[in-house]
């Protein structure tokens, strides 16, 4: 028998099943979202992840299943809101700490490290284990490869108790391989630059805040008169903290401060020529020592690091004003007699210069030294009269340099 026909010629059962279909659908839909604001809200950033996780993000042929990834996760969260609930009802206020480093207020002060330092470590092992000493003094040499084997002498007069760091300036490193001191040595190269150049930009403060002393030393140095643990020594019993070892009388001498006495273990003052001197208590008299061979403290080089300019790489100037980092700087500041030192003048860093109109490079070299020495002078006078200035003060008249 045929079934009966609606209006339009359809069949009645087959609008029924149409209808069902809609109803089905709105009914999943009102379901779904039930459902689905049932489950807490995940934030991803509050996902701990177990160390097994971990181990498979690293290792793909650990077994593990995206699956079991997304219920550890999961777990996490639900266990992380669970305790937040029940601990406190209130929203955790955001870690915000000003007293940290700037840039690192939202770290808690527990994870900050403000400080680093310059002893190599392991690839592989306990980091716990990695170290089986720690050097407390650390000496650089900015070097040439023409003065390797008179660099090989002077490292060899420093214990395993420093840290030795090369700054090459030739751009030549592994050529020093042949020493068994060079490998365990640290290695920073950057062509045509002075040790001021290299001091400014990876001597910072806190890189080297584990050294009680740190010696920042020429190439040219003759080293057979010199023992730095006894120089070490005898900077301590002085109470020195900026110093350098007194210098051959016949060799490489500019200055009477520098000048090594044979009659003392070190002495602070010096007598110059008529004129040299507006104070017993200033340099060149005295708070002055070159800086050739200086050696400072930790606490004097945090000072003094942050005096050294970045344009003036040549450093001239700055062994004038060594005194504004000490106070005060007429007893703490030195010339060591016992532990001295043969300044050899090579011009080694002074040809590395650049040849103009027919002068030798070492000439262009030169004449940027005296044009630095200017503007330092300059500079620290003007900061020193600005500071003043500000605070309503008449400047005094010892800003030179």
């Amino acid at each position: 028998m045929a079934k009966p026909l609606n209006g339009s010629g359809r069949s009645m059962p087959r609008s029924n099943e149409g209808m069902r279909l809609i109803f089905s659908a709105v009914v999943g839909v009102m379901l779904g979202y039930l459902f689905g604001i049932s489950f807490p809200t995940v934030n991803i950033t509050k996902l701990h992840f177990p160390s097994s996780i971990i181990s498979y993000i690293e290792d793909r042929n650990s077994g593990i299943t995206t699956q079991t990834l997304l219920n550890h996760a999961w777990a996490s969260a639900n266990n992380h809101k669970k305790n937040s609930s029940e601990s406190n009802t209130d929203e955790i206020p955001e870690i915000y700490v000003p007293t940290n480093p700037k840039g690192a207020e939202r770290l808690p002060p527990g994870i900050v490290v403000s400080e680093t330092d310059l002893y190599p470590r392991r690839l592989w092992g306990d980091p716990s284990e990695d170290l089986t000493s720690e050097p407390r003094y650390l000496v650089t040499f900015t070097v040439g490869i023409g003065q390797k084997a008179n660099i090989d002498a002077a490292v060899r007069k420093f214990s395993d108790k420093f840290t030795i760091m090369l700054f090459h300036y030739d751009g030549r490193t592994t050529e020093w391989d042949e020493f068994e001191w060079s490998k365990r040595a640290i290695h920073v190269s950057a062509r045509k630059q002075t040790k001021w150049w290299y001091a400014k930009r990876f001597l910072h403060p806190d890189v080297v805040a584990r050294y009680d002393y740190i010696f920042i030393w020429d190439e040219d140095l003759g080293v057979e008169h010199f023992n730095a643990e006894k120089y070490i020594e005898l900077v301590r019993k002085h109470g020195l903290e900026i110093s350098q070892p007194g210098l051959q009388p016949d060799r490489g001498l500019t200055w009477q401060m520098t000048k090594r006495r044979g009659d003392q273990e070190v002495h602070k003052v010096t007598e110059e020529r008529p004129g040299w001197c507006t104070d017993p208590h200033l340099p060149p008299c005295a708070a002055f020592v070159e800086i050739m061979a200086t050696v400072f403290s930790r606490n004097a080089w945090r000072c003094v690091w942050h005096m050294i300019q970045n344009d003036l790489v040549h450093g001239w100037g700055l062994d004038f004003a060594l005194r504004k980092c000490v106070e005060p700087a007429h007893e703490k500041i030195g010339v060591v007699d016992a532990q001295w030192i043969v300044h050899q003048s090579v011009p080694s860093l002074g040809n590395q210069g650049k040849s103009d109109n027919g002068r030798p490079p070492w000439e262009g070299v030169r004449a940027r030294c005296r044009k630095e020495w200017g503007i330092f002078q300059t500079r620290l006078a003007d900061a020193e009269k600005a500071y003043y200035l500000e605070r309503g003060i008449t400047p005094p008249n010892s800003t030179s340099v």
